[in-house]
Formats: structure tokens, sequence, C-alpha cells
């Protein structure tokens, strides 16, 4: 088999770790699987890693945008209301500092 420019080597995950229970080297799960050697080194490092961090009590980041929160309360329409009154004045006094208006 070929290597492989690039690959989601995740795809391989548990093969990846049943070869290593087995003993096997980095090389021969490179050659197995058709992928460098390198590829294998940087995802069995990832893994020991998030693996010492779970044990050690630290959550992984979150990824992506975070999610808004729905507004909620009489409290949180009044903030968003002062915040979209309060943006409404600044873009009148741009559209008045530039002539627009």
């Amino acid at each position: 088999m070929g290597k492989r420019k690039f690959t989601h080597v995740e795809r391989f995950a548990s093969e990846i770790l049943r070869m290593r229970e087995e003993g096997q080297t980095r090389r021969e799960i490179a050659e197995h699987l058709g992928l460098t050697k390198e590829q294998i080194k940087n995802w069995i490092n990832r893994y020991n890693r998030r693996k010492r961090n779970l044990a050690a009590g630290i959550l992984p980041k979150p990824k992506g945008r975070p999610k808004q929160r729905p507004l909620d309360g009489e409290e949180d329409y009044k903030k968003e209301i002062a915040r979209l009154q309060m943006e409404n004045q600044l873009l009148r006094d741009f559209l008045r500092f530039t002539e627009r208006k």
C-alpha cells in the first residue's frame, strides 16, 4: 500500500491502539496502514496528551463558536434593549459625523 499524503488518522484510532498493545512499532503500524511514521508518532503523542489531561481533570476545550444562551427573564430583556439602544445611538452619531443624515 502506498503512502497517503493526507488522511484523517482518527479513522484508524482503534486499529493503531490495538497494534500498539500487540507490541508493534510505529514504523510497522505506519507501513500496515499506508501512513508515514510521523503521522503515527504525532497521533500517539496527541492521544497520550489527551489521556494525561483527562486523568489530571483537565477537560478538553469545546470546538467552534460558543453558543448564545437564550434570553430568559425581564432583566435579560432590559439589558438587550439597552445594548440595542446604545448601538443605535452610535450609528446615529456616526452618520451625523459623516454628514450622511
